[in-house]
């Protein structure tokens, strides 16, 4: 849950634009971030633990000066929430330097670390990002062979943006979990997370990095290398579509709004109900209640107010501090006094948040209200880099509807169908991850549980 982005531009204000980018990506992370330029080869590197705005002033933007930047906000699911872990790292190998920016999740990263280790290279982080940047740093082949040497070791998640050499460089796992797209802005090349980093900084959308593929932008333009990795299964995270990317953003073509809109159509057709008013949870409910809405011709309204100074309660590594922060989150109108309400999100999963929303609907004087969830049961965890923890705190995994509709004191609760869901995307189930709705791994996982399975003690 991270989100990454890289431009290439001698004569623009490259810092800047990464900055820009940033605040597009922040929904993709709130612990840290940090930015990279590479000045004819050189490279200075700014990260710190906080949001964008609060680690990125004018006077430090202004002493970024470079043609290549690459910029990062973290999550973090593997490794600790601490400053040796904001990213872009930075490795100093024995055949390059290389500032390296990453999201997702490598499910082999410990075997990597210990092969690393008895080699002799040391490192100075528990996240796995430091893994790949060692890999290419080490490697005293040309830049890009030792990038595709490195890819085809890794297993799990990967979307990455690099600089090393003067040179901007991208890469794709083989199952193209997480997004990763090219842009250009005249004749600079742009590589983000998603499309909406492009629009804010007015560039244009060229295509998606495929999986596998290994992107250079140097001094000749951009090179494409498909199928440096060994083409596979394609298994784009599911969770993207209903809840992560910004709705704004295009996922292999797909509009995220219009495909959670289309999730509310569908959920209105599976579980249709008699009610009032139908509310979102906002905000990442609301295109899948205005669906509902629609296709059912029950009045839409907000209903609930959000103060969007709070961040997102999900990526709170802490619960304590999650449920606190959903006070200081949503407050209900009085306009659902004496109403039947249907209350519609995007997803249920310990089930802690939907639970103090009904309570503050009844409280506000809703005569009943009706739960509609555009996503089937989440019930297990991601190891593609989606922070969902332990399964033993998801409400729906041993849970049936009723008991979940018991616990969060709801009149009625419905999910959206695994069919529902998928046709909503437009996009093959065969070229999906729907691994954390239904058990099934695109690829071999370990089988330790909890946030920082993947840490390991710094060298």
């Amino acid at each position: 849950m991270c989100g990454v982005f890289g431009i290439r531009a001698p004569g623009r204000d490259v810092a800047r634009l990464a900055h820009f980018g940033l605040h597009a990506l922040q929904h993709r992370g709130q612990e840290s971030a940090g930015i990279a330029v590479s000045d004819r080869g050189r490279l200075t590197v700014l990260r710190d633990m906080g949001l964008v705005a609060q680690v990125f002033s004018e006077q430090k933007l202004r002493g970024l000066h470079g043609d290549v930047a690459i910029g990062h906000t973290r999550y973090s699911t593997t490794g600790a929430v601490q400053w040796a872990n904001a990213q872009p790292l930075v490795h100093h190998g024995r055949a390059r330097t290389i500032a390296l920016a990453h999201n997702g999740n490598l499910t082999n990263a410990g075997e990597l670390r210990e092969e690393l280790r008895a080699e002799g290279v040391a490192l100075g982080s528990s996240s796995d990002t430091e893994v790949v940047a060692a890999l290419i740093a080490a490697d005293p082949a040309p830049l890009a062979d030792a990038v595709a040497a490195a890819m085809a070791r890794l297993e799990g998640a990967y979307s990455v943006v690099a600089l090393s050499e003067g040179s901007l460089v991208a890469f794709r796992d083989p199952h193209g979990f997480r997004p990763l797209c090219v842009g250009r802005l005249d004749g600079d090349w742009i590589v983000a997370s998603e499309t909406c980093a492009l629009d804010l900084i007015g560039a244009e959308y060229e295509r998606e990095v495929t999986p596998g593929e290994l992107v250079v932008v140097d001094a000749h333009g951009l090179h494409g290398a498909q199928a440096v990795a060994p083409a596979a299964r394609g298994a784009l995270c599911i969770f993207e579509f209903f809840y992560l990317a910004r709705p704004d953003s295009r996922l292999d073509g797909v509009e995220v709004h219009a495909a959670r809109v289309r999730m509310g159509e569908r959920l209105a057709r599976e579980a249709p109900v008699d009610a009032d008013l139908v509310l979102p949870i906002p905000d990442s409910g609301t295109p899948a209640a205005i669906g509902f809405a629609r296709a059912t011709g029950i009045p839409f309204s907000e209903g609930l107010i959000k103060n969007r100074y709070v961040g997102r309660t999900f990526i709170e590594p802490e619960q304590g501090m999650r449920e606190h922060l959903i006070r200081m989150k949503y407050n209900p109108l009085a306009d659902v006094a004496g109403k039947r309400v249907v209350a519609v999100d995007d997803s249920l999963v310990r089930g802690n948040t939907t639970r103090q929303i009904v309570a503050m609907l009844f409280d506000a004087g809703a005569q009943e209200v009706h739960v509609r969830i555009s996503s089937p049961p989440v019930i297990d965890q991601c190891f593609y880099g989606i922070d969902l923890a332990d399964p033993r705190e998801m409400i729906a995994n041993g849970k049936g509807v009723d008991e979940i509709r018991d616990y969060i004191g709801a009149t009625s609760l419905a999910y959206l169908s695994q069919d529902g869901l998928v046709d909503a995307t437009r996009r093959p189930e065969r070229e999906l991850c729907r691994a954390c709705l239904t058990r099934e791994y695109p690829t071999r996982v370990p089988v330790e549980f909890g946030k920082l399975r993947f840490e390991a003690t710094p060298a």
